[in-house]
């Protein structure tokens, strides 16, 4: 039988061990790392013990957000869906059509020498409704893109600006010298009818003015990785003046970037500039 000793009418009364739920004096303010428990004065006030807070389920609503501002939709970028829409349709009624007649209306939209001196508005608003490898090929994929995420930051009306302004400036740029060098006996005249059409031009310009609106990192990638496609194609030399025409309108947006951001920093908040 174990023995035990009462305790003695002298000796002080054994402290209480402190309730489970007993409320402890705020620190967290002091530990920066420490979260601050909502409620805490409040509920050591009523005496009610205290209950985790309620976990909430992650918001994937706007990671799908942000992957639809990727492609066009007709109220935030109108001119990038009218414009692939029409280039859509465009290219399923031409793979209904006789290639023989598809090609036909290649050459009467073609920016060739010949076409520009007799009915330049014509070919030149004709030959951007053709997308060269149809609506699947990498500049549909480019113009959706690239289209959609300048059209994003500086609206509609600038961005059908500097495609037009690359479509139209690099058009020149290669069939001017090509007029000239058949006038000086350097180029055959067979070079004057020379195939030329496609959406290619403004798409590189739309791509330059737009990596001057993106981070320093993105921006630079980018063009280096732009940059390597189009001296590869200059090296391989099998479309020399389409090949040229490139890297000419990519340089014309480029050309953009002051112009572009000033005109960002106006119409932004006030001090800032919306960046990717």
């Amino acid at each position: 039988m174990e023995r035990t000793t009462p305790p003695a009418p002298s000796d002080p009364p054994a402290p209480k061990a402190p309730a489970p739920d007993a409320c402890f004096p705020d620190v967290a303010a002091l530990l920066d790392g420490v979260p601050r428990q909502r409620g805490r004065a409040e509920r050591c006030a009523a005496g009610t013990p205290a209950t985790p807070p309620a976990t909430t389920a992650p918001d994937t609503g706007f990671r799908v957000l942000r992957l639809q501002r990727l492609l066009p939709t007709p109220t935030g970028t109108p001119f990038t869906f009218v414009y692939g829409a029409v280039l859509a349709a465009v290219s399923l009624v031409a793979a209904q059509l006789d290639p023989a007649l598809v090609h036909t209306l290649y050459q009467g939209s073609s920016t060739d020498v010949a076409h520009l001196v007799r009915m330049p508005v014509l070919v030149l608003v004709a030959s951007a409704l053709w997308i060269a490898g149809g609506i699947l090929s990498p500049y549909a994929l480019a113009l959706l893109f690239v289209l959609t995420a300048l059209e994003r930051r500086i609206g509609g009306v600038r961005t059908a600006g500097v495609f037009l302004l690359g479509h139209v400036g690099a058009t020149l740029a290669t069939e001017v010298p090509t007029g000239l060098a058949v006038l000086a006996g350097h180029l055959p005249a067979s070079s004057l009818h020379r195939l030329d059409y496609g959406v290619s031009f403004g798409v590189a310009a739309c791509l330059g003015a737009l990596a001057g609106l993106l981070r320093p990192w993105l921006r630079w990638s980018l063009l280096a990785l732009f940059g390597w496609l189009l001296v590869t194609d200059l090296i391989a030399f099998t479309d020399p003046m389409t090949d040229w025409g490139h890297p000419i309108a990519l340089a014309i947006g480029v050309a953009t970037w002051p112009l572009l951001r000033r005109r960002g920093a106006v119409s932004g908040p006030a001090g800032s500039r919306r960046t990717a």
